[in-house]
């Protein structure tokens, strides 16, 4: 065993030691430890907010979505349409026109997200698993309905028993001169709603109609905002995104799912690394207990240093003893704060004892997810930075002599 290593854990094992002086390594293993549990902790916990808004998305977004580069809406070509059917992977293709309404209810109104869907949408959508009241229907026996989100279901205090009363779409219509009568500026449509269905707040404002309804109100014709790919379960997203911009080209956005949410995702990651390194800072606060311990073993141990110096030792020997005993309080404090944070993982992944605080339709706990370089991570950049703090008391245990 390596001498420097052998002699500073006999000084940390040692029931000699002064008590404050053990008091401190062990306040300074401690607060290690806990940071290092907190950080990996705190990591999980984003990793799985991260998976836990793409099974929302799963839910709501297509696969992949082919929307214009420019504008906010595009004339469908049909020879680029049937290939685009014809790609290996592909299960169907949704057309959409999706925009801003004014929805009516009673004496209620409140902007939505109108989403037209042509047949395939409700044949196929992922929607009806997340269905609360009614039926997922938009079209039955000619008559059209709209299938609406729980919060446009709770904010206008809609009641799917009064066949009485339906739903009112406003939408401005697409003209250069505006009329005095307010009337004449928007278009409107009356429609019953079929159902409700409910996957988180954000989320829950869509009002989704027929196509031809949402063709009618925003005037689009053939036009439409977006192509929506839904993919067999097998199939290689990446090869079928990289086949329809070979379709479609460069003016045309195709985007997966995570790209459909790039700014919620990026928000996600800036915000795990600024509480990564507001952690860091803590733990590198709390090090400097291993700053202050080593330098009052430094002071205790005179004696035994000036021993090894009568026995032949030389400052390097003296500088590694020391920075050694540093060493071993910041790698204990580190593996058992690694330790802490995957039985915390564990544990609230099987248990959620941890709850959110508040009332979700998705879940109650954190959800926790455990990535292996997070952990790599913590550790690499504790131990850095408690041995940097071990360097200065190690060098100053030669220059007191």
């Amino acid at each position: 065993m390596n001498l420097s290593f052998l002699i500073a854990r006999r000084y940390f094992l040692s029931r000699k030691k002064k008590s404050f002086i053990n008091f401190i390594s062990f306040m300074s293993m401690l607060g290690i430890g806990i940071g290092t549990m907190a950080t990996v902790a705190v990591l999980s916990v984003f990793n799985g907010l991260e998976d836990l808004n793409r099974s929302i998305f799963k839910s709501i977004d297509p696969d992949l979505k082919i929307s214009a580069r420019e504008g906010k809406a595009f004339t469908i070509e049909k020879d680029k349409l049937a290939k685009l059917k014809q790609i290996k992977g592909v299960e169907y293709v949704s057309e959409v026109i999706q925009d801003n309404a004014l929805v009516m209810y009673e004496d209620g109104k409140m902007v939505v997200t109108l989403k037209g869907v042509d047949s395939n949408f409700e044949k196929n959508s992922r929607l009806k698993g997340s269905l609360v009241e009614g039926s997922f229907v938009l079209k039955r026996d000619d008559v059209d309905y709209a299938f609406i989100g729980g919060n446009v279901y709770g904010a206008l205090n809609i009641s799917l028993d009064n066949i009485l009363e339906p739903l009112e779409i406003w939408y401005p219509k697409n003209q250069k001169k505006l009329s005095l009568i307010p009337e004449n500026n928007i278009n409107k449509k009356v429609i019953n709603i079929s159902g409700v269905y409910a996957i988180e707040q954000f989320h829950d404002d869509y009002v989704y109609v027929p196509l031809h309804v949402a063709q009618e109100l925003t005037e689009y014709g053939d036009k439409r905002t977006a192509l929506e790919v839904q993919l067999k379960p097998n199939a290689d997203s990446d090869d079928v995104q990289d086949a329809i911009k070979a379709i479609y080209g460069d003016s045309y956005l195709v985007q997966n799912q995570d790209e459909q949410n790039a700014n919620l995702f990026r928000a996600i990651k800036i915000e795990k690394l600024f509480i990564f390194i507001a952690l860091i800072f803590i733990i590198g606060v709390a090090s400097f207990n291993i700053f202050f311990s080593l330098t009052m073993l430094v002071i205790d141990k005179k004696a035994e240093v000036r021993t090894l110096y009568a026995m032949g030792a030389d400052d390097s020997l003296i500088k590694k003893i020391f920075f050694s005993e540093g060493a071993i309080i910041s790698f204990i404090g580190t593996i058992v704060g690694l330790i802490l944070g995957f039985i915390f993982c564990i544990t609230q992944a099987e248990y959620g004892w941890l709850g959110m605080g508040m009332e979700s339709a998705v879940v109650d706990a954190y959800p926790v997810k455990i990535n292996p370089s997070d952990f790599m991570i913590t550790a690499v950049a504790v131990i850095i930075i408690t041995l940097l703090v071990s360097y200065f008391p190690a060098k100053r245990a030669t220059s007191e002599y």
